[in-house]
């Protein structure tokens, strides 16, 4: 196929080589999605110390002396069909613990570690490697939020900018001390550049720079204006509305499928997911009479799990269950093993993590809970509609764009999907999970189940808005 176009996309992140949230599925699934549309994607990100092994006999293709303290390599290789660009700077990454902190909290120069990524990036993207310059360079969250603006002071020869927000909660602030150590320059230092309430945001720094904005889903770009979303950047959001636009995650549809489920299911045929939500009750000691609920979640307030404890004895009082698996707050985790030794047999928890078993919870769960206080885009609740297990959603970001409610025109035309409430509440929790036991007991809900996984939910569509967007920034 004619290649388009070239994107270097640059993370801290990126599946399957490292992973703490979303952010790394998104840049691991971009790469493939863009190919059939003729973008070719490199990934940069640094060489984490579970990394460099992995990278050592790669060649290099890129060396940076003065980086911080030390020099810095770009060894290139490639990693389940994605070419990944590897900066090995041991100074700056080879350590114990993940990719933002180690054994006693956050690393003190996580500004200077990803302003060397931003810097690595903007000069890759500005004079190209051996045989290969980027059209575009895309920058994911405040840890490459200084790549469009190296880019932009530096000088852009011919490359377009784009900035994507996965989650605005994390700004990457400095002290406005470290403006010069940052390879800043002092005059962009007021309030419409790069100062952020007296310091630096190495996320704002990018909202001012970047040629395009984007955000994971299309209300998260609206949200993102009003104070009560945007986190003290919704003014500067809002200035630049005009290059501001949302494009919806996806997800890997041949991993997650019911046809790959321990009793494979389809929506023409839904026999095996009742064998497999037998299979889940068995394992977790569980009868359920009505709809067995699951959450798969970080335990944290962003995400309405503090909303369980007062919502879902009602639901269990008439006649559904739940099993959760997440880990976070320590309260909200003895909240949750308070809900299970108030409701045995119609409660399980697990604290911790374990993809086989959340898998295994999407294929016999019959509805998942998102209620989120905010969510940018949300995973969670298209794993539900793939699997047939109907998304309980609160009405934000990702999640009511993705989640058709099942209202009574919703329902009389085929379209519902699951169950949106608003306001982010306890009553309103509580509400739609009495519209779930109701629905679970009526004659709509295998056509709700089937409505549901007809719904796409893969990269297609995401990916021709990426490259067109690409497209739009050609010079």
């Amino acid at each position: 196929m004619k290649v388009r176009g070239r994107v270097l996309s640059v993370a801290s992140e990126c599946v399957p080589l490292v992973k703490t949230g979303g952010l790394a599925d998104v840049v691991g699934a971009l790469p493939g999605a863009l190919a059939p549309l003729g973008w070719e994607m490199r990934v940069l990100l640094p060489a984490y110390r579970a990394l460099r092994a992995r990278v050592a006999d790669w060649p290099e293709v890129w060396r940076e002396e003065g980086l911080w303290g030390g020099p810095g390599v770009v060894r290139m290789g490639q990693v389940d069909g994605i070419t990944v660009l590897a900066l090995d700077a041991p100074h700056l990454y080879d350590r114990e613990g993940g990719p933002y902190s180690g054994p006693h909290g956050d690393w003190w120069d996580n500004p200077q570690r990803f302003a060397a990524l931003s810097w690595v990036a903007a000069r890759i993207a500005r004079e190209g490697l051996p045989g290969w310059k980027p059209d575009v360079l895309h920058a994911h969250d405040w840890q490459a939020g200084l790549a469009p603006a190296y880019l932009a002071y530096g000088g852009k020869a011919g490359v377009g900018s784009v900035l994507t927000i996965h989650n605005i909660a994390f700004q990457g602030i400095a002290p406005a001390s470290l403006l010069g150590e940052l390879r800043l320059p002092g005059a962009e230092f007021y309030p419409g550049g790069l100062e952020y309430y007296g310091g630096i945001s190495t996320l704002k720094a990018g909202l001012v720079t970047a040629d395009r904005i984007t955000t994971v889903s299309p209300s998260y770009a609206d949200e993102l204006m009003r104070p009560e979303f945007g986190m003290g950047l919704q003014g500067v959001i809002a200035a630049r509305a005009g290059v501001v636009s949302g494009i919806l995650n996806g997800v890997d549809t041949g991993i997650w499928a019911p046809g790959a489920a321990a009793v494979p299911y389809g929506a023409a045929d839904m026999a095996g997911k009742a064998a497999n939500r037998a299979a889940l009750c068995a394992e977790f000691g569980l009868e359920v009479p009505g709809p067995l609920a699951i959450l798969v979640s970080r335990l944290t307030d962003q995400k309405g799990i503090d909303l369980l404890p007062g919502a879902m004895p009602g639901f269990i009082e008439g006649g559904g269950g739940l099993l959760v698996l997440g880990s976070g707050d320590p309260a909200l985790e003895a909240a949750m093993r308070g809900l299970e030794a108030q409701f045995p047999g119609r409660v399980a928890v697990r604290i911790g993590y374990d993809e086989a078993l959340s898998r295994r919870m999407f294929a016999g769960g019959d509805a998942v809970l998102v209620p989120s206080r905010f969510e940018p885009c949300g995973l969670t609740q298209m794993y539900g509609l793939r699997f047939g297990t109907l998304p309980v959603v609160s009405a934000v970001g990702g999640l009511g764009d993705t989640v058709i409610n099942a209202s009574p025109a919703a329902l009389a035309a085929g379209a519902a999907t699951g169950v949106v409430f608003h306001p982010v509440d306890g009553l309103a929790f509580g509400q739609a999970l009495r519209r779930l036991l109701a629905l679970h007991a009526s004659p709509d809900w295998a056509a709700v189940q089937a409505a549901a996984m007809r719904q796409p939910v893969g990269w297609e569509s995401s990916a021709a808005a990426y490259a067109t967007l690409y497209a739009g920034l050609r010079v």
